[in-house]
């Protein structure tokens, strides 16, 4: 309301002012000053007075009225008397419940009067029974006649040959004969009256066969009979020669009597036997 009073204040006295003050170019025309000679321009006068209050405006429009929010919830009050018993209401439907429990089993009756007797059963014939024992014999018959002459049969032919049979057992070792006399030694440089035993032995393994298991013991059972003898042992490999002289040891024949020949021969390299030379 005071900007539009204002301006029509400096209206006003701006109309007045024109109305009294002649215009500078209406003084310049009589006489013309030149453009050099005008001075600086004043400065600017104090503002006037304040104008007159002007009237007052027309009402505004009503205003509009809006709901605010809601405010917070209040305490709850005091619980309320206890109201009338409603009506009772009508029935649901009814499911029927699970099967309960089966009760105990009751006491035992009273027994009941036997029954009639029924009727006979089928007859069921069994097995014959064992045999009677045999009689006494009777008393000797008669001779009878003589028969006649029954037909001569034609021979069968003989069957073939049956295999032949698997092999014995070996027999057992015979008794060691009588200690011969000294011998002298031969061209070829062997004692004479000397004997050997060879042991045998499988591919790969350095145990001797089950059938020369016995030796050891037989030339063990002579060295005890002729204490000037010895055994000695040649064998391809050093192998089978501690095996030999193992199995000598174990049957009785003392270390000192037992000689280890060369094992190197060439000739019996591939051989798997060993020769255990026994002499005086």
């Amino acid at each position: 309301m005071k900007r539009p009073l204002l301006l029509a204040v400096v209206a006003t006295f701006a109309v007045a002012g024109c109305s009294s003050t002649p215009p500078v170019q209406q003084q310049q025309s009589a006489y013309e000053v030149p453009q050099s000679l005008v001075g600086p321009r004043g400065a600017d006068g104090p503002a006037g007075p304040a104008g007159m209050q002007g009237p007052a405006g027309a009402t505004g429009a009503r205003g509009i009225a809006v709901v605010g929010p809601a405010g917070a919830v209040g305490a709850a009050g005091p619980a309320g008397a206890q109201g009338a018993i409603g009506n009772t209401g009508a029935q649901g439907a009814s499911i029927p419940g699970p099967v309960g429990a089966t009760g105990s089993a009751g006491p035992a009756g009273v027994q009941g009067v036997a029954g009639s007797t029924g009727p006979q059963g089928p007859t069921l014939v069994g097995p014959a029974g064992p045999t009677g024992n045999t009689g006494v014999a009777g008393v000797q018959g008669a001779t009878g006649y003589t028969g006649a002459q029954g037909r001569t049969e034609m021979a069968g032919i003989a069957g073939p040959t049956g295999d032949r049979g698997d092999i014995g057992p070996q027999g057992r070792v015979g008794p060691t004969g009588a200690q011969g006399p000294i011998g002298t030694t031969g061209a070829m440089g062997n004692a004479v009256g000397s004997w050997s035993r060879d042991f045998t032995f499988s591919n790969n393994s350095d145990d001797i066969l089950r059938s020369d298991s016995g030796k050891p013991r037989e030339i063990a059972n002579y060295l005890s009979q002729n204490p000037s003898a010895r055994a000695s042992i040649n064998a391809p490999n050093q192998r089978y020669v501690h095996s030999v002289r193992e199995a000598l040891t174990d049957a009785g024949v003392p270390a000192s009597k037992i000689q280890i020949g060369a094992y190197d021969d060439s000739q019996r390299r591939a051989d798997h036997r060993v020769a255990v030379m026994v002499s005086n």
